[in-house]
């Protein structure tokens, strides 16, 4: 019974390392390193509707999650209408949370299980550990996810970028809008004074 277990165990950590260093994850990371990270990291699963991490709260800020099973809803507030929408959708493969385990900062979204999970979580504490035990694998660890949280910047200030523009020219054809507006009010001005001399000539 206790070599089933153990070999069950192997096989999610074997799992948890090729998933680690997928797109949606740490691709830079080498498979011998992903290993190595899985082995500090610890099994969670999560019932459907669960939220794993909830925007704006910094007293649970201290883990990042690998999802092993399942799919995870990513939703964030829209400020201006107080309310939120789903930003994304992740599944196997995905990271969550990688921004908050290493700034500790206020989460900058909810994500909520879309369905039950299987996931594989790596504490602070835990990547403390490693840093200790093995620095050149933690190094390797966090200029991964530094990488990837450059990319989502990087994505996110394209994105911006083509809101911008998007908001410019939209302005801009309100401003032809407007221009052709005040022509025509203009015009029926002019022809309404018109009108108005016209009656006023023929009385007299």
């Amino acid at each position: 019974m206790f070599a089933s277990r153990q070999r069950a165990a192997e096989s999610v950590q074997a799992k948890a390392a090729a998933l680690l260093i997928t797109g949606g994850a740490l691709v830079e990371l080498s498979a011998a390193d992903a290993r190595e990270v899985v082995g500090y990291m610890h099994p969670r699963l999560a019932s459907v509707g669960e939220v794993i991490i909830r925007e704006g709260e910094a007293r649970h800020s201290d883990f990042m999650a690998l999802v092993l099973d399942g799919e995870v809803t990513v939703e964030s507030t829209v400020a201006a209408a107080h309310d939120s929408m789903v930003v994304s959708v992740l599944g196997p493969g995905s990271l969550i949370g990688d921004m908050g385990i290493i700034d500790g900062g206020a989460r900058s979204a909810t994500c909520t299980a879309a369905t039950d999970l299987a996931l594989a979580v790596l504490t602070r504490e835990a990547m403390t550990r490693l840093m200790e035990a093995h620095p050149a694998v933690a190094a390797r660890l966090l200029m991964a996810m530094s990488k990837r949280i450059a990319d989502h910047l990087r994505e996110t200030n394209r994105k911006l970028l083509t809101f911008a523009q998007v908001g410019k020219a939209l302005q801009q054809e309100l401003d032809a809008a407007h221009a052709i507006n005040r022509r025509l009010l203009n015009e029926i001005a002019e022809l309404k004074a018109g009108a108005v001399a016209s009656r006023g000539k023929t009385a007299a």
